[in-house]
């Protein structure tokens, strides 16, 4: 067998790629930005499954975490390197059910799968690169808001995110309160912090420590010209916090990745493991938008000039389903107790069970269906 071909300088969606499911909006005018700047000729990529009811009653926004994107549903395929992120949860009979409710899952504005972000083209047509704006979890809520109007949809039947995505999500909750009709957060804080901005800054200074950066401008570069080891080692780091001890130890303990000595260069398991994971994203995610995502996850702060994180997240008005993973080690449990302190429709803290630490909430599918079916009957 031949080497494994040199991943791509960037694994961002490009014009002329297959479309797959998306369908795009277009901004109507420049996007503006907290940081003071706009950013011009904004497009989100957005998928919908279902059918919006006549009044506009049934429609469900679903927000996808730091490597997600808009394919929340449906297999792999042309367009779509993988499958729905969580397609046990939503689609025909299932626990978002498809047939019932019209959802609608955006790339997150900064992405790399068909809405702006640094792989993206400027109105001049060249590459925006590390010229891309700074972001803030308010601006792509911002520009989902514009998405939302687009479609005319003026209210949200429920609202749902995990990780960062349930950042956006509060965000909607305490910015829009009147166009949230329920709420379900998983796995996320009201702030990133301080050892989440240390494991954010550790990954980000891994890509862009990488020769090939070259200050963000490096897409255009051809296979391997990319800054895919920065990204690789970014990748490992936060695929640490995303699993628990527990499991890697179960899984991997001290063996030996087969046929590999580490007392003489080899891996062991776990790091081979990890070496996997880095390989599978840089062929599917752009280092830019990693940046650029990572920084605006550093800037959640649901208090931020709202008088504090108890006086905003008294603005929420929707019922909601706050749910933590026992086993997480990123946004742990006391992190979800906050935000059902804070918010008046919060009764409980749901806790998921589950070895599989942060990630569980994209893998615990039947315990997280349980909870959308508190929100929608």
């Amino acid at each position: 067998m031949g080497a494994d071909p040199l991943p791509p300088a960037t694994g961002a969606w490009q014009e002329g790629d297959p479309v797959g499911r998306r369908r795009w909006a277009a901004l109507p005018g420049p996007l503006a930005l907290e940081s003071g700047a706009a950013l011009p000729g904004v497009r989100i990529a957005y998928e919908t499954w279902g059918q919006p009811a006549p009044d506009g009653s049934n429609a469900v926004l679903v927000l996808h975490a730091l490597t997600g994107d808009s394919h929340v549903s449906g297999p792999a395929g042309p367009g779509h390197p993988t499958a729905g992120w969580w397609d046990g949860l939503i689609g025909p009979g299932r626990a978002v059910d498809t047939d019932r409710w019209f959802v609608v899952a955006p790339n997150v504005l900064g992405g790399c799968q068909g809405t702006t972000g640094p792989s993206s083209r400027r109105p001049d047509g060249v590459r925006w690169g590390g010229s891309f704006p700074h972001l803030t979890v308010r601006d792509q809520v911002a520009a989902e808001v514009a998405l939302a109007d687009a479609l005319g949809i003026e209210r949200w039947a429920l609202v749902l995110g995990g990780s960062m995505g349930g950042m956006r999500a509060l965000e909607w909750a305490v910015g829009h309160p009147e166009r949230v009709g329920a709420l379900l957060l998983a796995a996320c804080p009201a702030a990133s912090g301080a050892e989440q901005l240390g494991w954010a800054h550790a990954q980000v200074a891994a890509i862009r420590s990488d020769p090939r950066w070259r200050g963000g401008d490096y897409h255009d570069a051809g296979p391997g010209g990319g800054p895919h080891a920065g990204l690789g080692t970014a990748r490992r780091i936060a695929h640490l916090t995303y699993r628990s001890p527990d499991e890697l130890d179960a899984r991997f303990g001290r063996a030996a990745q087969r046929g590999e000595d580490p007392w003489h260069g080899g891996r062991y398991a776990v790091g081979s493991y990890l070496d996997h994971h880095a390989g599978k994203l840089a062929r599917r995610f752009d280092a830019g938008s990693y940046v650029v995502l990572t920084e605006a996850m550093n800037s959640h702060d649901i208090g931020r000039g709202r008088g504090g994180t108890a006086a905003a997240l008294r603005r929420v008005g929707a019922p909601t389903v706050v749910a933590g993973v026992d086993s997480d080690r990123l946004y742990p449990l006391p992190e979800q107790r906050r935000l059902v302190a804070g918010i008046p429709g919060a009764d409980r803290l749901r806790v998921v069970e589950s070895p599989y630490g942060h990630d569980a909430f994209l893998l615990e599918v039947e315990q997280l269906g349980a909870l959308v079916a508190e929100l929608t009957g």
